[in-house]
């Protein structure tokens, strides 16, 4: 059997390999660690991709990442919102419930920041996709 601080360390790891190790590769520019500070961060940043990088640099492990994503969430709509047809906006909402589905039966809040993530890695998919199309570089 594993102790706690083991399994705590397992996951730990796991999540950095969720990150792919991004969030530590950059600090976060917030103020503060504040969620309103970090909001603001997200707020400013240029385009879809940066918001991402600072999602990952600014993330709490927790069920406040939630808030994040889904700033980063529009941020990147912003991108593809009135380009989708409804076979693409059909697929784009199936792609975000496969996410909420995807831990819907864990318990911890750990597993709420997974989804967010989730989310905002699709949504980022999908602007860079619409940048792509469009011949813009993402931001």
């Amino acid at each position: 059997m594993l102790s706690r601080s083991c399994l705590v360390g397992l996951v730990l790891l796991l999540f950095q390999g969720v990150l792919g190790g991004a969030a530590y590769a950059e600090e976060c520019p917030a103020k503060s660690t504040s969620m309103d500070d970090v909001i603001a961060v997200l707020n400013a940043a240029p385009g879809c991709s940066r918001a991402m990088k600072l999602f990952e640099a600014c993330a709490y492990g927790a069920s406040g990442d939630v808030q994040f994503g889904e700033v980063v969430e529009k941020k990147c709509e912003a991108d593809f919102g009135g380009q989708l047809k409804l076979p693409q906006k059909l697929g784009y909402q199936r792609e975000l419930q496969a996410c909420d589905r995807k831990y819907r039966n864990k318990s911890g809040t750990m597993y709420l920041s997974f989804t967010a993530f989730c989310r905002a890695q699709v949504a980022q998919r999908y602007s860079q996709r619409a940048l792509k199309a469009t011949g813009q570089k993402a931001r």
